[in-house]
């Protein structure tokens, strides 16, 4: 997606050298439609500089930090020198997440989308979530809920939300507990092994959820889970304690859940 607008004085930009001169140099602004700016040598980099080509070549992908915008005189001039390294790797992959989010809107929509559909969906991507990417993402995680307080169609959420969980990847959080389960029963064995059958949650979990329980030291077992948002993931893990506690309960054994592991104290 390129935006039909001007970039603002202060802001980071991606963009490709396409001319080198000896007072500066010229960049093409990947996420500007025709948009191209300069950069003066004495912004290429600090110091004297003897020849420019010394600190940039021709198609280098660069991040520029612009100094200022003459809409009138169609001229944005550029800093190189002015953008530090964490700034640039950080500019560079949020750039290039929009390329991808840019074909994920390929994707749902088909190459014969619409500029006016693609900009309607683009812009309530933006005013929700502040980037297409960030958009998909969430659509990934949460499904249709994420995007009810959109303006979208049904059917529009629908295909998003299709697409972005066959494209995105989605960032897990883990958590981990523990729980000590003990049973004075003669079959106390098979009593604590239904109990973590039950923390398992019986092969039924939600979708995008990964349990797993594992044994420390008697009594103690580790539960943990892998879900899409820390929200998600501490419920099914006190869900998980419940149920154990519940099962080995029933037979008159105990369950005590915590968050730190005992064992590593011993």
């Amino acid at each position: 997606m390129k935006y039909s607008g001007w970039p603002d004085a202060g802001e980071l930009v991606v963009g490709k050298v396409d001319e080198i001169a000896d007072f500066g140099v010229f960049v093409e602004l990947a996420e500007y439609e025709d948009k191209r700016g300069l950069v003066h040598v004495s912004e290429v980099a600090s110091g004297w500089i003897k020849n420019v080509r010394d600190h940039v070549s021709e198609g280098q992908t660069v991040v520029c930090k612009v100094l200022d915008v003459d809409e009138s005189s169609q001229q944005i001039d550029l800093s190189l020198k002015d953008v530090n390294d964490h700034q640039r790797s950080e500019a560079v992959q949020a750039w290039k997440a929009e390329q991808k989010a840019d074909n994920w809107m390929t994707i749902a929509f088909g190459e014969d989308v619409t500029d006016e559909q693609y900009a309607a969906v683009a812009n309530e991507f933006l005013t929700a979530f502040g980037s297409l990417y960030a958009g998909f993402e969430e659509a990934a995680i949460h499904g249709a809920e994420a995007l009810e307080d959109t303006d979208l169609s049904a059917a529009e959420i629908e295909t998003i939300v299709e697409t972005a969980r066959e494209n995105v990847s989605v960032p897990y959080v883990t958590v981990t507990g523990y729980v000590d389960l003990q049973s004075a029963d003669g079959s106390g064995v098979d009593v604590v092994r239904e109990s973590l059958r039950a923390a398992e949650g019986n092969g039924e979990l939600p979708e995008g959820v990964e349990l797993d329980v594992s044994y420390v030291g008697a009594p103690e077992y580790r539960i943990q889970v892998q879900a899409p948002n820390y929200k998600t993931a501490e419920r099914e893990l006190e869900a998980s304690a419940d149920r154990a506690s519940a099962a080995i309960t029933e037979r008159g054994g105990t369950a005590e859940f915590h968050r730190e592991r005992r064992s590593d104290e011993e």
